[in-house]
């Protein structure tokens, strides 16, 4: 039995945790792909001896300093990188999420202090009580709040009596609607790193979208809003830094027609399955992935696209894939792309009269925007995808998911409430 001792956070209760380690994408039959760079880049910033060069001198003009004054300088505040990571306190937001949960046991697998911020009743649909999540975040300090809520936000780190060195963001709308899109993945994940800062937090690791740099849809905005808003942070503050983590497709995102295959039932695409591609990476490389921006300074300070080993594989290909596997002949379903493009057409005309459409109709937008772009570097130059410019990490393939799903099904893959991505 695991060992939970509370805390009080802003009413609510933080658990501690050492003594276990845990380590639909409409999945529509039509569709196959998902989720979610530009080019890294760094912002330089200036150094320290440049910088007090220059105070000392404007100090300068305004005293006199003789020979034999002392010269006393003010030593800098040492860099949360030095320290040993079991006194890094990272703060994770959106830590049951899909993705957080791996980047929490990452997290604390490393050594580092994890505080895990959760609702209350957490998971799809809210399935999960108090004790369902504090076994998923095994190892961490569960701190229950509400990242939607500024200041409850604020009350509950400050009860934790500690200060925050980094905050590790996984937030993201689990539907994709447009009123979620920017509750979510723009004002909570503002929440988080004004949270943060207040108490501490020199360094922000935020998990975005790769889908972001061809921005059609309300979630894609939502989150590019809140890049801009972190870059200038770290342009404004000279101590702040932040790693902005763009992912290419998930590996659960491609599940969605395992089933169908193993029951001899086509394989569906749209086009000729070659309208767009992915590098898919597994949630624990990519919580890996996350865990290195943590410390890494060659990570500090950049956009970061990343998808998952080997080459970049088209709907078709990871059809062929799924038959070889299961043992089946090829069997493919082609759905023109234009059936997409006419259920929009009515969508948005119906959602002028019927406002509650709203979401329906974004929904229709970001599958078609899945259907047909790929999930890759955007090359604003030639206008295309460049599958070579998209860096790969990690060991895990999808073909190895694929067979691991045949096997067991896909327990702990569930889509949930993503029906789209």
């Amino acid at each position: 039995m695991p060992i939970s001792a509370p805390f009080n956070c802003n009413g609510l209760a933080l658990h501690s945790s050492k003594t276990h380690s845990f380590k639909r994408i409409l999945t529509s039959r039509f569709i196959t792909q998902v989720q979610v760079p530009t080019a890294p880049y760094a912002i330089p910033l200036p150094s320290v001896r440049h910088l007090y060069k220059q105070l000392r001198c404007n100090k300068e003009r305004f005293r006199v300093v003789t020979a034999s004054a002392t010269q006393t300088v003010e030593t800098p505040k040492a860099s949360f990188r030095s320290k040993n990571p079991k006194d890094i306190n990272v703060l994770v937001v959106g830590s049951t999420g899909y993705i957080g949960k791996f980047v929490v046991t990452e997290l604390v697998k490393r050594g580092f202090n994890v505080i895990a911020i959760a609702r209350e009743k957490s998971g799809i649909k809210g399935k999960n009580g108090k004790e369902e999540t504090l076994g998923m975040l095994s190892g961490s300090n569960v701190c229950f709040s509400d990242v939607t809520k500024l200041e409850s936000l604020e009350k509950s780190i400050e009860n934790l009596g500690i200060s925050v060195d980094v905050v590790v963001s996984c937030l993201a709308s689990r539907s994709g609607g447009v009123k979620d899109s920017w509750l979510i993945d723009y004002e909570a994940t503002k929440n988080s790193l004004i949270a943060g800062r207040k108490y501490g937090a020199s360094h922000f690791v935020l998990l975005s979208a790769i889908c972001v740099q061809k921005p059609l849809l309300e979630f894609q905005r939502a989150k590019l809003k809140f890049e801009a808003e972190l870059i200038a942070e770290a342009d404004n503050n000279e101590g702040f830094s932040y790693s902005i983590v763009r992912p290419t497709a998930f590996f659960k995102s491609l599940a969605g027609q395992v089933e169908l295959v193993k029951d001899g039932k086509p394989y569906v695409m749209f086009g000729d399955g070659k309208l767009c591609a992915c590098k898919p990476i597994s949630e624990a490389d990519l919580a890996s992935f996350i865990a290195d921006c943590v410390l890494s300074e060659d990570l500090s300070n950049r956009i970061l696209p990343i998808g998952g080993p080997g080459d970049a594989l088209t709907p078709l290909e990871q059809g062929e894939m799924l038959f070889r596997l299961a043992g089946k002949k090829p069997n493919f379903l082609k759905v023109p792309i234009q059936i997409m493009d006419f259920a929009i057409g009515v969508l948005d005309f119906l959602v002028k009269i019927f406002p509650a459409l709203e979401d329906a109709a974004e929904f229709g937008k970001i599958g078609r925007y899945y259907a047909a772009e790929s999930m890759l570097v955007w090359d604003p130059e030639t206008g295309e995808y460049d599958a070579e410019s998209t860096p790969s990490y990690g060991d895990d393939t999808l073909e190895d998911f694929f067979k691991t799903v045949l096997e067991k099904g896909m327990a702990g893959q569930e889509l949930g409430e993503q029906m789209i991505f």
